[in-house]
């Protein structure tokens, strides 16, 4: 009897879960393929618009193989390079100085160095040619006091323009993966090489140097795909990158065959930095594993004073200062000037479009992510694990891809279909544009979803299947209160996303739907440099969010 009563809710939790209906037991499976399909479709419409070889697309690949294609690649190429180099040249030696090092300030550079984050590129790239441009206040004000004529810097609208804006915003990556990578361990094996008698110079280069280097490559890489994504910068300056001439092929020449070909040489371009990035992440994963926790002594950072504190200070300095104090200095200047001219009633609405579709993204992306989380940790079949695998790279598509691949098989649907509607939803109301966000963010909300669910544990979730819990009542009941901060979390780094997103919304945006992005870009394009200040301000606000709780997670001791 007693038995009896114990096997009870087992045997009933146990009926639920293996259902003879084939159905019942297939349908989360089939709500995963379906979610996955739907996040997947934009890439697999620009991938699959090579089945459609003929004669026509051969011409236009021949066009494009003579005319534009060369320009593109060689411009993508220097701004590589040139970001490459800027960013390691910036983010290594800041992260090695805060770990390695003790000097005047350390403490504040610790979280300062973050704030780049927080300052959208094309935003870094409007305040930058506001001050240096031939009629900004610097040239202006050289001219006049030296009685000089003429352009006395060269024009900022260029590819090292470019790459300085993007080197100052995206020096961040490399310096966050690098400073962990370095901090655990760094100290004390400098200290065991120190009493080795290893020189300070030997030390940095056979020691740390080394255990940085995986996090430097994986950090380079994600820096160096944002490039690849980046619309802003690359108009507002005029430089020929991949996502300009996507754009220019889709809505100039009304080509989009062209632009799908574009899209996926671009694609095709971002997988290869992607597979060098989780590579680099699979190294340093090693590194780490093999050197945590190795020895239980504290070593103390090395000081640093006099001249060569002054240096380190120097050297953290600087990259906060281009990349995030000068230019909202050169933000708040217009804004002071002339308050009058703001147009304070229509950034309301601005900010209310932004909110809007930022708070509908979010909640849906969380929803979604809750789901994929679930279905994995509840049954990792092969396929699950692809399917979520396919959903977690949307983050690594750029802007443009997505809107092609998205806008190619809804262009399809509704010429096969006239009387569907599909193009209106997706084209005239914001459905579209939440869809191209859910695209490209859900990834991110995914990462802080499965990082919530790591430290659940399954033996909750046998419990709770003991006493007859159902699927849903276990995520409801059991997951959910432990994921709320999870939750929280990956809510907000999709609304910030959402907020500075500025390819998808430029062209699925409904009439009378811009938003803070989009209207900063338009003004500066305009050259209505100290209106655009005033949304371009309030991204970077909104921006210092994730980047304040970042720092904290960071400052936070281990637990």
């Amino acid at each position: 009897m007693k038995s009896g009563c114990i096997r009870l809710p087992i045997c009933a939790s146990s009926s639920y879960l293996n259902s003879k209906n084939p159905v019942l037991r297939a349908l989360p499976t089939l709500i995963l393929l379906l979610v996955a399909c739907v996040l997947a479709l934009p890439v697999l419409a620009v991938i699959g618009q090579w089945t459609q070889w003929d004669a026509q697309t051969a011409d236009i690949l021949r066009e494009m193989a003579a005319t534009v294609l060369p320009e593109y690649l060689w411009v993508t190429l220097q701004l590589v390079v040139m970001v490459g180099i800027g960013v390691v040249a910036m983010g290594v030696p800041a992260a090695v100085l805060v770990t390695v090092f003790d000097f005047r300030g350390r403490r504040a550079f610790e979280w300062l160095l973050l704030l780049p984050l927080a300052m959208p590129a094309y935003v870094t790239a409007y305040a930058y040619t506001d001050f240096l441009q031939f009629s900004g206040p610097l040239q202006t004000g050289l001219r006049a006091a030296f009685g000089l004529e003429g352009r006395l810097i060269p024009e900022v609208r260029s590819v090292w323009g470019a790459a300085w804006v993007f080197s100052f915003s995206l020096y961040p990556y490399v310096y966050l993966l690098a400073r962990t990578a370095l901090a655990e361990r760094a100290p004390q094996l400098m200290e065991a090489a120190r009493l080795m008698g290893a020189s300070l110079p030997r030390r940095l280069r056979e020691v740390a140097l080394p255990m940085a280097r995986p996090a430097v490559a994986a950090g380079t890489a994600l820096a160096l795909m944002e490039v690849l994504a980046d619309y802003g910068v690359s108009v507002y300056f005029g430089i020929q990158t991949f996502t300009a001439g996507i754009y220019k092929a889709w809505l100039s020449m009304d080509n989009r065959i062209a632009a799908a070909q574009l899209a996926t040489v671009l694609l095709a371009l971002v997988m290869v930095l992607l597979w060098l990035e989780q590579r680099a992440q699979r190294r340093l994963r090693f590194v780490g594993s093999a050197t945590a926790r190795a020895s239980s002594s504290e070593a103390r950072p090395i000081p640093l004073r006099g001249m060569r504190g002054a240096i380190a200070w120097v050297l953290c300095l600087l990259p906060v200062l281009m990349g995030f104090v000068l230019p909202v200095g050169f933000m708040l200047r217009p804004l002071s000037a002339d308050w009058s001219v703001l147009p304070w009633d229509r950034f309301l609405i601005w900010t209310w479009n932004s909110v809007r579709l930022g708070s509908i993204t979010a909640v849906l992306a969380v929803l979604a992510a809750w789901f994929l989380a679930y279905s994995l940790r509840r049954a990792p079949t092969l396929l699950r694990r692809w399917a979520v695998q396919i959903v977690s790279l949307g983050y690594a598509v750029p802007g443009a891809v997505i809107v092609v691949g998205l806008l190619l098989p809804v262009g399809w649907l509704q010429a096969r279909w006239p009387e569907s509607g599909v193009g209106a939803v997706v084209t005239v109301t914001i459905w579209g544009l939440v869809w191209a966000y859910l695209v490209r963010f859900v990834s991110v909300a995914l990462q802080s979803m499965q990082s919530g669910y790591a430290r659940v544990p399954r033996s909750l979730d046998e419990s709770a299947r003991m006493l007859g819990a159902t699927g849903v009542e276990l995520a409801a009941r059991v997951h959910w209160p432990l994921l709320r901060r999870a939750g929280f979390a990956a809510g907000l780094l999709v609304f910030v996303d959402v907020m500075k997103e500025l390819p998808a919304t430029i062209v699925l945006r409904p009439f009378n739907t811009d938003t803070l992005a989009v209207v900063a870009n338009q003004l500066a394009r305009d050259e209505r440099l100290g209106e655009a200040a005033l949304p371009s301000l309030a991204l970077v606000l909104v921006g210092l969010v994730p980047v304040i709780l970042l720092s904290r997670t960071l400052r936070a001791p281990p637990s």
